[in-house]
């Protein structure tokens, strides 16, 4: 059975497997976007002509409905809690160990002008989709359905070995995964850049190559139903110390910070210390940080700098990250507010835990605290009673890495 993310691989390798007379040079950013992502493409596009296809039809609806139902159980939700919670964003957010979620990204900082997500899976490359032969449009498609299934039901990546699936095919990486998510969240890409990063965190263009250690992205520029020009930066990058110590990433960062951070789904591994680098730079350079218990641990939160504000429940981490609990987590949960979305791992609705980390205003110079004791629960606010929806079935196989 092949893994969810190198279903992805091949089903996208097909997209570019044959040739057609259609015109790669007149198909748009967005319009490619679109068709990936189940949604119809501009009159004048060649790639009209393949939405006749029954198999993309098919498509089409299968997206409609996860989407919507997404959009219902999860996403509409968080961002009212985003909205009530997170008054005044700063114009950049970060989203370290994202894997190509823009998903959650733009659910929980909608008016964010600048989205910077670091992982370590490849940027890959954009599918040239007018060498789609019209008899594998069902066939692709579909397993690209299948490479996000796991994201549309749990609000996470399922890859027991994401890295080398991801660089299984000529056509490969999070590029496309990350146009189906602006398609769907509503977003118009205007500009599509291939980038790089120096040692110094300096910016390289297209053909401008800083050598062959740099840290390689992609920039996309896009726009809401506001109009307003936003940009989201995706990069390839190792953020283990050493990995973070040697890149540009953090550096780059730092020139568009202090800006708001979120941590979901990361694998725990800020609890260890091989990642104390970009564990101690999120604490320095975000105004906010919004994670689950998978992200920074209590005791690294200096109550004198910071004001915890926790929501949902805390269970404890799933079975597949045994040692991780966190007794003040523990203790701090049990003054949480409710929430009635998913989110993390314990993705069912009434399971997860949301922690809003909130740094006061000029205690950037405060010494570090050794606990995490002194939390201020956060202020009602009034919330509309929603019928709870069918929670998904989990799949039957055991999860080994998650993202």
């Amino acid at each position: 059975m092949l893994r969810p993310m190198r279903i992805a691989a091949v089903a996208l390798a097909l997209l570019a497997a044959a040739v057609s007379s259609a015109c790669a040079d007149d198909v748009t950013f967005d319009d490619t976007a679109r068709f990936l992502a189940g949604m119809q493409p501009s009159a004048d596009s060649p790639l009209t002509s393949f939405t006749k296809d029954p198999g993309w039809q098919r498509h089409a609806r299968f997206f409609d409905n996860a989407f919507a139902q997404l959009e219902q159980r999860q996403l509409s939700k968080i961002r009212n809690w985003a909205d009530v919670n997170l008054a005044a964003p700063r114009p950049t957010m970060f989203y370290m160990f994202s894997g190509p979620d823009f998903l959650y990204a733009n659910a929980f900082y909608p008016k964010a002008s600048t989205y910077v997500l670091g992982a370590l899976e490849p940027v890959g490359a954009v599918p040239d989709l007018t060498r789609l032969p019209h008899g594998s449009v069902g066939a692709a498609l579909y397993n690209v359905e299948r490479s996000l299934g796991s994201i549309l039901s749990f609000s996470f990546f399922i890859t027991k070995q994401m890295k080398v699936d991801l660089h299984a095919n000529q056509v490969n990486g999070t590029l496309p995964i990350l146009y189906v998510f602006l398609a769907r969240s509503g977003k118009t890409i205007r500009n599509v850049e291939m980038v790089a990063l120096d040692n110094s965190g300096g910016m390289h263009v297209g053909h401008d190559n800083p050598g062959p250690n740099a840290t390689r992205g992609v920039r996309i520029t896009f726009a809401g139903s506001d109009g307003e020009a936003r940009t989201l930066y995706y990069f390839s990058t190792d953020l283990s110390n050493s990995g973070a110590r040697a890149a540009g990433f953090l550096r780059f960062c730092e020139t568009l910070g202090p800006g708001n951070s979120l941590i979901k789904s990361a694998s725990y591994l800020l609890h260890a210390g091989n990642f104390t680098v970009v564990r101690d730079w999120l604490l320095a350079n975000s105004a906010t940080i919004v994670q689950d218990d998978s992200g920074i641990p209590l005791a690294y939160f200096n109550t004198r700098q910071w004001r915890l504000f926790p929501f949902g429940r805390y269970l404890g981490p799933i079975a597949e990250f045994p040692g991780r609990y966190q007794e003040r987590y523990a203790e701090l949960f049990t003054r949480a507010q409710p929430i009635d979305f998913g989110v993390g791992y314990r993705w069912r609705t009434h399971e997860s835990n949301v922690l809003l980390a909130v740094k006061v205003p000029g205690s950037e110079s405060a010494p570090v605290a050794e606990t995490a004791s002194s939390v201020e629960p956060p202020p009602r606010a009034p919330r509309p009673r929603r019928p709870r929806p069918p929670e998904p079935v989990p799949p039957p196989e055991r999860f080994f890495w998650f993202r």
